[in-house]
Order: C-alpha cells, then sequence, then structure tokens
C-alpha cells in the first residue's frame, strides 16, 4: 500500500513539496564575499603593505599602483563570485530527499536523505539578523570531512528553516504511517507538524557566565594568533627600530616595565573575557522529544541539535583552579556529524558541582552519578612520574651545564614531576555500576567519565614487562566521538581489577561479533 494511496494529504504535500525550488536571500552574495575575503586576508595585507613601503618611483602611475589596482581586481573577482554562488544556488525537496544544486560552469548536485539528516544547526549572525536570516548546517551522521557540515545554507528566512523542519518530519511520520496501514491499522500521526513543546533544562546564570568569562583559557588562543601573524610578517616588522625602543624603555627601571608587561596582560585578558562573554551569552539547554537543543550567543546567536541517541558519553571536568570554588563543567562526545562542533560539546560550561546531577538526570535518567570506589595500588605509584623524570635529567643537566650556577633552579622541575606523577595516582578511580563503567583520571584537570557499555566501541589492557612484575595494568576504553575515538583511560591499575572489566565488557563484544557475523 502506498502512502499517497491512503493519505492524499501526503500526497498532495509531497508532490506541491518537489515542484518548488528555493532560493538562497541575496545577502548570501554578499556574506560570500566577506567569507572569501577573510581567507585570503594574509595575501591581501602583503599586498597593500608591500606597496606602502616599497617608493616604486619608477614614473609609471600603474606600476607604482600596482598592488592596490591587484587588490581592486580581486575584491571585483570576489564580488561577482559571490554573486554567482548565490544565482546558482537552489534547493528543494523530492523523494524523501533534501535536494542542492549549485555551481557554474561545473553544475554540482547533492542529495542528502531525509533518514541520513541528523539535526539542523542554526546561527545568526551579525548580517544575518536585519533581515531576520538565519543559517542552517545539515549534520548527518557521517561525513566526507571531518570539520565541515554535510549541506550548508547560508542565508534563509526563519520560515524557511521550519519548512525544511516540517519537511523532515512529515517524511519520517509519513514513512510511520505507511508501516502502520500496513498492519491494518491507522492513527492520528497525520499530526507531524504539531512539535512536542521544548522543556528547559539549563541556563547559565549571570553570575556562572563571568566566572566562565574571567577563568577561560582564551588568553592563549590570543597569544598564538599573536605569534603567527608576527611570523607571516616578520620580514616587514622593523625588529632593529622595535629593540632600539625597547632597550631606551628598559632604562626607566624595571618596576616600570613589570608595570607595562601587567598591563598588557591584563588587556589581552579583558579580550578573552570579552570573547568569551558573547560567545556563551544567553547559554541554555533544553530538551525537544529526543533531541538536546543548545543555544548560546550574542552577537552571533548559535543553535546546536544533537541527538540523544548520538551522545557516547558524559564527562565531568574540574579545572584545578574552577574545583578550588566548587565549579566544574560537563561535555559530551556525539559519534558523527560533520561540524566542528560535532565531538566534545559543551553540555554545561560552567555549573556547581552541587548541582550537576538534577539537570544530567533530565536529559540521562538512565545515568548512574555515583563516585568510582576503585582506586590505585601503591606499588604503582612510580609508573606516573618515572618516564617523565627520565626524560628530563638530560634536559636539567644542559641548563645546569650552559646556566651555571642558575642553571641549578632546574632541579626543583624533580620534585614538580614528582608531586604531578603523585597527584595523578591520587585522582585517578574506576567502578562499575550495572552496564556503566565510570572512569576517572587526570591529565592537568581532573576528568570523570561515565560510559554505557553498549557505547563502548573497544576495550584494552596493556602491559609492558615492567608493569608485569608489579602486577599492574593500563585500561583504555574507547568511544566514538565525532569522527574520531576518544579513550578513557586507567593507568597503572591492579592487573585483576582490569581484567574484570575486560570481562564484563566481553559479553557485550561476542553479541556485537554474533550480530554481524
Amino acid at each position: 500500500m502506498s502512502c499517497g494511496a491512503g493519505f492524499p494529504f501526503l500526497q498532495g504535500w509531497r508532490k506541491m513539496m518537489s515542484e518548488t525550488r528555493y532560493k538562497l536571500h541575496w545577502i548570501t552574495a554578499i556574506i560570500e564575499v566577506l567569507k572569501t575575503a577573510k581567507e585570503a586576508i594574509l595575501p591581501i595585507i602583503v599586498l597593500v603593505f608591500a606597496n606602502g613601503l616599497n617608493d616604486v618611483g619608477s614614473g609609471k602611475w600603474y606600476l607604482d599602483y600596482l598592488s592596490f589596482i591587484i587588490f581592486g581586481v580581486l575584491m571585483i573577482m570576489f564580488f561577482i563570485t559571490g554573486i554567482i554562488k548565490w544565482k546558482r544556488f537552489e534547493y528543494w525537496f523530492e523523494d524523501n530527499e533534501l535536494r542542492i544544486e549549485y555551481g557554474l560552469f561545473i553544475k554540482k548536485k547533492r542529495y542528502i536523505p531525509f533518514d541520513r539528516i541528523q539535526s539542523l544547526d542554526y546561527t545568526e549572525g551579525i548580517l544575518h539578523r536585519p533581515f531576520k536570516l538565519i543559517k542552517v548546517k545539515v549534520e548527518t551522521a557521517g561525513s566526507s570531512s571531518p570539520k565541515k557540515a554535510e549541506a550548508e545554507l547560508t542565508a534563509i528566512t526563519k520560515a524557511a528553516a521550519n519548512r525544511i523542519e516540517a519537511e523532515i518530519a512529515m517524511a519520517k511520520v509519513g514513512k510511520k504511517i505507511v508501516l502502520q496501514a500496513e498492519d491494518g491499522e491507522q492513527t492520528e500521526e497525520v499530526r507531524m507538524a504539531e512539535k512536542i513543546p521544548s522543556k528547559s533544562v539549563f541556563k547559565m546564570t549571570s553570575k556562572g557566565l563571568l566566572i566562565l568569562a574571567t577563568t577561560s583559557g582564551g588568553i592563549g588562543i590570543i597569544l598564538s594568533g599573536v605569534g603567527v601573524f608576527l611570523s607571516q610578517f616578520a620580514e616587514m616588522i622593523p625588529f632593529e627600530w622595535m629593540y632600539e625602543e625597547v632597550s631606551g624603555f628598559i632604562k626607566f627601571g624595571l618596576l616600570v616595565v613589570a608595570i607595562v608587561v601587567f598591563l598588557g596582560f591584563v588587556f589581552v585578558w579583558g579580550i578573552s573575557v570579552a570573547m568569551t562573554f558573547l560567545a556563551y551569552y544567553g547559554f541554555s539547554v533544553s530538551l525537544e522529544s529526543e533531541d538536546i537543543v543548545i543555544t548560546r550567543g550574542l552577537l552571533e546567536k548559535k543553535r546546536m541539535t544533537v541527538p540523544l541517541r548520538r551522545v557516547q558519553s558524559v564527562r565531568i571536568i574540574e579545572n584545578p583552579f574552577r574545583q578550588l570554588f566548587g565549579y566544574a563543567s560537563v561535555v559530551i562526545d556525539s559519534a558523527g556529524g560533520g561540524g566542528a562542533e560535532g565531538a566534545k560539546i559543551s553540555l554545561f560550561p560552567l555549573v556547581k558541582k552541587a548541582d550537576i546531577s538534577g539537570p544530567l538526570k533530565e536529559i540521562f535518567p538512565d545515568l548512574i552519578l555515583e563516585e568510582p570506589m576503585g582506586k590505585l595500588p601503591a606499588r604503582g605509584k612510580h609508573f606516573f612520574y618515572r618516564i617523565d623524570f627520565l626524560w628530563m635529567i638530560p634536559v636539567i643537566g644542559v641548563i645546569t651545564y650552559f646556566f651555571y650556577p642558575y642553571g641549578l633552579l632546574s632541579l626543583l622541575i624533580v620534585p614538580v614531576i614528582i608531586l604531578f606523577g603523585l597527584w595523578q595516582h591520587k585522582s585517578a578511580a574506576y567502578g562499575i555500576s550495572g552496564n556503566q563503567l565510570t572512569i576517572r583520571f587526570r591529565n592537568f584537570s581532573l576528568q570523570t567519565a561515565f560510559l554505557m557499555k553498549k557505547r563502548i566501541q573497544s576495550m584494552e589492557m596493556k602491559q609492558n614487562h615492567f608493569h608485569k612484575r608489579k602486577r599492574v595494568a593500563t585500561l583504555a576504553a574507547g568511544i566514538k566521538s565525532g569522527m574520531s575515538i576518544f579513550n578513557a583511560q586507567v593507568h597503572h591499575m591492579e592487573e585483576s581489577e582490569a581484567e574484570r572489566i575486560l570481562s564484563w565488557f566481553e559479553p557485550s563484544l561476542k553479541n556485537q561479533e554474533r550480530e554481524q557475523g
């Protein structure tokens, strides 16, 4: 029995949608121009600076201003390219697929079955908001690139985005109706456009947002960006003049220099705080049917949808500084997806650890948030710092030799390495609760990973000769995180305990192999 024969409403809807082709908003052309210019920003800056710093003086105006002419030609080309991309881009719905056609000289088509679409992620940028537009990223279970979405609609109206959601829902419910009709039963599932009301789970408070912004690690990103910029334009920067100026400035005294350096770091830190504040403003998490919906952003508002069935693990991360004040963050690992945020996703960027249980239980009612009780044996302590200690010995020797006697201060690295290793040993823990494995480990931040047996892709016990002598082993449980694998590991645990956890996992592994066979 066909869906159209039994349900003329569905037949009429699909016929209408398959005959209608949709275009993007004209602002797409401008956005494409800006995107292309952004990607070519380094060569453009080189062109402009090259003309300004090198006086050709040929007497011919077109040679003297050659770089500006090239810059103008490039901008015209960017503008023409943006218009072409906008004019040639079309999308429509046909045969339970989202179909896209684009390209001028080489016409490209992309067909995405609705069954493969995992989520639609929305972004409202500065250019979108005045026209009440959004950018839509179509995420699928798998993607040809780990950093790109399956498809992107640069600028469409909110009504058009709702139309896409309705069409996907129509196809999925229509399929369900067909299956029910084949069984001789009919239901009122035709109300497919009717959405289940969303349920708010978490909202970041103003206090939490301020703490998150002030304790973020964005300063490192800013400094690394400055470093990349300086490396690209090293030849054009007058280092000799700068050296002379700095040398003269140092003569003012160590205190003045220290104050200026401090103020410089405060300025960079302030930029980092502002960037984090803008990015996470209005952060909220809600549940819609079987999806987690995350919204955030002030200047650029983003809405990301994560299907619950794609969540592979839940991790509580405690930064040492935030841990002192009882704060933590919660992230989830999502399988598949081609977006940049399709792997490790921030669920609660900052939350009081004592308040984590409530909202997490609303999203994952089967999650067991008990503290892992399994601890590591004392005989495995030295494995946490022995390797670091060995490779640091020649480094300490070189520093001491060339910078004697001040190089002797490098010996302080030894107790730091040992104390950090003991800290890692004390922090580690593990536990099994039913079908859930909980692993706690520390790199610098303390992480507690909650892994369901059916989501674990692989489990491995690793031992070398020295491990066997001390009857310890390292256990690694791998889960999908985007297009890659995240390994939660317990280092140098009791050998018998590692074997016990392997035995706990093996029955599910055998069942998977039997199903595949």
